[in-house]
């Protein structure tokens, strides 16, 4: 029975779901959204603080402060209150109104751009208003998560070897790619040790990290504006791309069998859909992929009909031939 004093002492790192049976292919969803921050950020936002406090750049007085489309804003609004620090998230316009309301209620204080930068997004608008905040105050400490270290390492340490232990005769490992930290730790991780298992990275269309044209995106988690300088491309084997409207559909398909799980869920399994079949590897496959988060703080987006009309200007989505074609 786990007892904990402090939130980030708890993290269910062992639970994975079979999709065979939901979505009628082989692979297995490692499921990353059961603690206290309700996603896999948790871990990176942990190493980052602790790193910082090491080192001494985070003192009592300091103020955290990091660009985040939502789910590591409310990991380190989880970290902050329970260290005591205080918090600035700078989000933009995309970020879940549920997440927004997380970190408030936790104490951090969001800052919502709302002007792209005419080069690099919001994401470049958003990093720009972090260093405009560090130069006018130098208790401000940015984490920064697109370049820190302590980010991939976190995943290296934790998530890989999780999926190590579970899975002795894994084939194939499809991970998202955010800030590549994630994707970097385990591909690092399997590349050392076992160096048989093939990476495959999956983004969103309209992402510029592997180099595809910046285009409008609007469900948050998954691909940048700017390149992260995490990324390494040596550690990676293949590369899928996911339309944002793929990544709905797979959300109400999991949805329509009791499985509530974020946008970036379904673009990793609409990813790893497309490239299974396209390589036909063949049913004794062993492939797994990630779930970072739940979908609750989706609500009022992606699964909402209106918002699925709205923004891809496409009626609610009914899934019943689809569904009914996949078992």
């Amino acid at each position: 029975m786990p007892i904990i004093s402090q939130p980030h002492e708890f993290n269910e790192d062992d639970l994975y779901v079979d999709l065979r049976p939901t979505i009628g292919i082989p692979l297995y969803l490692k499921c990353e959204g059961f603690n206290f921050a309700g996603s896999i950020k948790l871990k990176a936002a942990e190493s980052m603080v602790a790193a910082a406090e090491r080192s001494g750049a985070l003192r009592p007085d300091s103020i955290l402060v990091e660009s985040s489309s939502g789910n590591l804003g409310v990991a380190l609004s989880v970290l902050a209150a329970s260290k005591g620090y205080q918090f600035v998230c700078v989000t933009d316009s995309r970020c879940n109104l549920a997440a927004k309301q997380l970190m408030e209620t936790l104490g951090s204080q969001v800052h919502t751009v709302t002007e792209l930068d005419p080069e690099g997004g919001y994401l470049a608008a958003r990093i720009a208003h972090v260093r405009e905040l560090c130069e006018g105050d130098d208790r401000y400490v940015w984490l920064n998560q697109y370049a820190n270290p302590d980010n991939w390492s976190a995943h290296y340490r934790t998530t890989a070897p999780s999926i190590d232990r579970a899975f002795p005769n894994l084939d194939v490992l499809f991970v998202g790619a955010g800030t590549t930290g994630t994707l970097m730790g385990c591909a690092r991780y399997f590349k050392r040790l076992r160096p048989d298992v093939r990476i495959v990275a999956v983004d969103a269309v309209g992402s510029v990290t592997f180099g595809g044209p910046p285009a409008p995106r609007m469900i948050p988690g998954l691909g940048t504006g700017v390149r992260p300088d995490l990324l390494d491309e040596s550690f990676v084997d293949d590369v899928v791309l996911v339309e944002e409207i793929d990544t709905v559909h797979a959300c109400h398909r999991l949805a329509s069998r009791g499985f509530l799980f974020g946008g970036s869920t379904g673009t990793v399994i609409s990813g790893a859909t497309q490239w299974l079949a396209a390589n036909e590897p063949g049913p004794d496959v062993t492939a797994v992929t990630i779930a970072p988060d739940l979908g609750e703080r989706y609500l009022d987006s992606l699964y909402q009909p209106s918002w699925v009309k709205r923004v891809y200007r496409t009626d609610a989505l009914d899934l019943t031939d689809e569904m009914a074609a996949h078992g």
